[in-house]
């Protein structure tokens, strides 16, 4: 029962911080409707359109800015839905889940455009876009917790794998680690760039060790810290006394939908606890009944 609400806790915090970011920030959508090289022709072609006039045209940029606030309306409703779906009206209140997982794809995959398509940066976001699918599972018939868990391990590795892939440099290291580690510890960018790089070797080995059964329990464990400290780390290393609301404002729904991240490796470790309580449970009463 733990591992269900946490689950549908996690679903509804990532459409919640989604449906903020969209609602009242922005989102990389102008990525794709500003492309020149793929909409151009369409826009020339079909619309009668000067591509400049296109790009630089108010209306272009109203559409555009509809738009998001469309997909954060979707989230919105999406995140209702998953505090109120069940088995029996799945079918109702889990089309707007299923939507907002596939928006949430096409985001990772805007978000993979925006950094001239590393793949680390659309699997990064693996956890997010993959709980959704995950949390429908769960309602189907054929539904089984085995598969479920494994499923999990898949998600945070990869996530973690792939954030790891950016802290250790096998991509440029992006600036915003930098700099929240410089604002966090008050450290040399030196500094903060060897700590990213045992971070990202740590994500690496969290990655195989979460698939060995004796080590799994503390990859599960670091996973749970460290996925909730990133995501805190959002908003601790851009946080201005002098202007507390604005900076929740601006800063808190990365906290929302990164939250997942620790929470994830939490529903597998309860998962695992509850399963060995179980089967000690089992081995107990076998010995009892044996006497």
């Amino acid at each position: 029962m733990k591992q269900t609400n946490l689950l549908k806790v996690s679903v509804f915090l990532i459409f919640l911080g989604r449906a903020w970011q969209h609602l009242f920030w922005d989102a990389p959508y102008r990525t794709f409707f500003w492309d020149e090289s793929l909409l151009k022709p369409i826009i020339e072609n079909w619309f009668g359109m000067n591509w400049s006039e296109y790009v630089t045209s108010s209306s272009t940029d109203n559409f555009i800015q509809i738009f998001i606030q469309c997909n954060g309306f979707l989230y919105l409703l999406a995140a209702g839905c998953t505090l109120l779906v069940t088995k029996s009206n799945k079918k109702l209140f889990g089309i707007p889940v299923y939507l907002g997982g596939i928006s949430l794809v096409i985001l990772s995959v805007l978000l993979a455009k925006e950094k001239f398509y590393h793949v680390a940066q659309f699997f990064e976001h693996s956890i997010q876009f993959g709980l959704p699918f995950v949390f429908l599972y769960t309602f189907n018939e054929n539904f089984e917790k085995f598969r479920l868990y494994f499923i999990f391990k898949v998600l945070i590795a990869i996530t973690f794998f792939s954030h790891g892939l950016y802290a250790f440099g096998a991509y440029p290291v992006p600036g915003k680690f930098v700099d929240m580690v410089i604002n966090i510890f008050g450290c040399s960018e030196s500094f903060a760039i060897t700590f990213l790089y045992v971070a990202g070797i740590l994500d690496f080995i969290l990655a195989v060790f979460i698939f060995i059964p004796k080590l799994a329990k503390y990859a599960l464990i670091y996973a749970i810290i460290w996925g909730l400290l990133t995501a805190f780390a959002r908003l601790a290393a851009n946080f201005y006394w002098e202007f507390p609301l604005q900076t929740l404002h601006q800063n808190l729904y990365q906290v929302i939908f990164r939250l997942p991240h620790g929470l994830t490796p939490l529903i597998v470790l309860l998962g695992i606890h509850a399963y060995f309580r179980r089967k000690s449970f089992a081995y107990r009463r076998k010995l009892v009944s044996n006497r």
